[in-house]
């Protein structure tokens, strides 16, 4: 699909009262939806050719992958981490000009922004979860983010 169309859906959204709109061309597909704000939805994945034919999922890729994050998290000082909710590019603060959202030793509350996530062309806040003092910056600005990738730890 023609980037050019997605973008006018993208307007076409953010101009309108609808929640999600989604629009199949021949076999491709896009899916757009709103984010209530101050809130984090998760990623949608719409597979293209084997919506129909899926089969049944076990619990072994999930307990797999829980065990993977927990291995990563092992080099991580301790605390409470804030992971990336999105794909993305990372930023600490609103513009270079800026001081960061927030420095190491640092006391947040829950709702206080952290940094922002850019994601296509829109600016996604990433805040804090979880009341304490900030114990590590793990991202820097301008650095593409993954989704679940620690951001911060917060004591």
């Amino acid at each position: 699909m023609d980037l050019r169309k997605i973008k006018t859906l993208i307007d076409i959204l953010e101009q309108s009262n609808l929640a999600e709109i989604e629009i199949k061309e021949g076999e491709e597909s896009v899916r757009l939806s709103r984010m209530p704000k101050g809130g984090i939805a998760a990623p949608v994945t719409i597979p293209v050719h084997a919506q129909a034919h899926e089969t049944p999922r076990t619990a072994a890729p999930a307990a797999a992958t829980a065990t993977a994050a927990a291995s990563a998290d092992k080099g991580l000082p301790p605390g409470h981490v804030v992971r990336s909710p999105m794909v993305g590019t990372f930023y600490a603060s609103a513009n270079p000009e800026t001081p960061p959202f927030v420095k190491v030793g640092q006391q947040v509350k829950v709702g206080d922004t952290l940094g922002i996530i850019e994601a296509m062309k829109m600016f996604n806040q990433v805040e804090a979860d979880h009341a304490g003092t900030v114990v590590a910056v793990l991202a820097s600005a301008g650095q593409p983010v993954e989704f679940d990738q620690p951001l911060f730890v917060i004591g």
